[in-house]
């Protein structure tokens, strides 16, 4: 998944950057941190992160950076999601899944570094009106089937389910990235929250809101599945769900709307995703063994997809960035602590906290601060 060394200078041609001969050494022993990486470019902006390309300095290879400032992770109480992302990430890898491979911090922000991905996510192509064929659709369900079916064997719901999170290689295969909501539960437990995005949300999460009910469990991915594959082969969803409509409104939805297919699909097709969107989580299929007994995918040799040896129905434009360019003018011109001016700004702040008593005018964000940097989980996959 990580650009091999070839691609990655043709990429620091593109970028501009250092291609000089002498590689850094760091110390084995130290810490991977902000310095062992070159910044490419910006090219994402998470619910609460952005994400960069990178290049590991004494490496070569080429990676995703996401950052997320401390101080808005304190004030939107989102440190926890971020801890629990973390906390997941670093237990897991998959080859159909975004894994990370450093995470670390400073006084400012936290990091973690994954896969690069470079070929964009469902959400962006779809928006570039890629009409995606059948099959290219299908080898997507596939491989999030094993991606799903890994996670259930991890004890992890990822509750995000959905095109905006599925990236795609440069081959074009499928990688499910954000673990944000995800959360794990344990053997007979159930999840109540309320978490995902509305149109992705299966039916018994709403329902365990508003009845308070037995809660959910791994279904509900598959159910998000179903809604993602329907969306990129048609184009629009299911069923009009918005952000703005109400839970109630929502459960009435689900018992009273049928599905309409289109009429172009074969008959396999149709009857796999009506067990995907299927109500009642009981009889929905959510499993890598259910899957296989549908005859839509009785003939698909599932080694040859975890090995990524089937070739994909679509593969990105390789000469290009497959994300909005905006990303990169934000960081430059309205960014108000651009990264790559991180190294002054942070000796600056040293400076000025050693002449000053640095009781803050904030005592109460100091301790979280404290907290934050105690509780930081660092992680170095090669270690």
């Amino acid at each position: 998944v990580r650009a091999s060394p070839t691609e990655s200078l043709s990429w620091k041609k593109r970028m501009g950057a250092n291609s000089s001969s002498k590689r850094p050494v760091f110390d084995e022993k130290e810490d991977v941190n902000f310095d062992h990486f070159q910044i490419l470019r910006a090219i994402g902006k998470g619910s609460f992160g952005k994400v960069c390309i990178v290049q590991k300095r004494d490496t070569e290879k080429m990676y995703a950076m996401k950052y997320m400032n401390k101080q808005q992770c304190i004030e939107r109480d989102e440190v926890r999601n971020v801890f629990r992302e973390l906390e997941i990430l670093q237990e897991i890898e998959h080859v159909f899944l975004v894994n990370l491979w450093y995470s670390f911090q400073d006084e400012e922000d936290m990091f973690m570094v994954v896969d690069l991905l470079l070929g964009g996510d469902l959400r962006y192509h779809l928006q570039q009106n890629v009409q995606f064929s059948e099959d290219a659709v299908r080898l997507y369900l596939c491989e999030m089937t094993l991606a799903l079916d890994y996670l259930q064997s991890q004890h992890i719901i990822h509750r995000d389910v959905k095109p905006d999170n599925i990236l795609l290689d440069e081959q074009g295969h499928a990688h499910l990235t954000d673990f944000n909501i995800a959360t794990i539960i344990k053997d007979g437990e159930r999840a109540t929250a309320l978490a995902g995005t509305k149109p992705y949300m299966a039916p018994e999460i709403f329902q365990s809101f508003v009845s308070g009910g037995t809660g959910y469990a791994f279904e509900v991915d598959w159910w998000s599945l179903g809604v993602t594959v329907f969306e990129v082969l048609r184009g629009w969803r299911p069923y009009d769900i918005h952000a703005s409509n109400s839970v109630e409104s929502l459960i009435q939805l689900f018992s009273t709307v049928s599905v309409q297919y289109s009429p172009t699909w074969p008959k396999d097709l149709v009857s796999l995703l009506r067990k995907l969107l299927t109500v009642n989580p009981e009889h929905r299929f959510s499993s890598l063994s259910d899957m296989q007994t549908a005859p839509y995918l009785s003939d698909v040799n599932w080694d040859a997809v975890y090995e990524k040896k089937m070739e994909a129905g679509f593969v990105p434009n390789k000469g290009r960035l497959h994300c909005d360019p905006t990303f990169e003018l934000e960081e430059m011109i309205l960014e108000s602590r651009p990264l790559h001016k991180k190294k002054k700004r942070l000796a600056k702040n040293r400076s000025r906290d050693n002449s000053k008593d640095s009781q803050s005018e904030n005592d109460y964000l100091q301790e979280c601060l404290e907290v934050v940097q105690q509780e930081f989980m660092i992680f170095n996959r090669e270690k």
